[in-house]
């Protein structure tokens, strides 16, 4: 099943730092077959307040995602980001194309 890794990221503080990690990070997502499907832009709210910049990254299943964030090669670049932003960040399963909503109450 799908996974996403997903985080709302706040106070983002461009810097050196920063600037490392947008510059690395790509090269700790390819061995887990991760690539982003949203990162950042600015959002057209529509209902209540959004305060943040969302990322969402794609992986194949739930090993790779956790593979990925517990990788050595993402280990040594994450002070680089949690340094310098504020935020949450999660994995989370996805759901398949035939997914309805009413499919949570089972």
């Amino acid at each position: 099943m799908t996974h996403y890794a997903i985080a709302n990221l706040r106070n983002v503080r461009p810097n050196a730092g920063i600037v490392e990690y947008l510059e690395r990070i790509d090269a700790t997502l390819a061995p887990f077959g991760g690539h982003f499907i949203v990162h950042g832009g600015e959002p057209e709210t529509i209902e209540g307040q959004w305060d943040g910049t969302l990322i969402v990254i794609e992986f194949p299943d739930h090993e790779r995602a956790r593979g990925w964030y517990d990788s050595p090669q993402y280990r040594e670049i994450l002070p680089l980001r949690t340094e310098n932003s504020d935020g949450v960040a999660v994995l989370l399963a996805g759901v398949d194309r035939d997914h309805r909503a009413t499919d949570v109450l089972e």
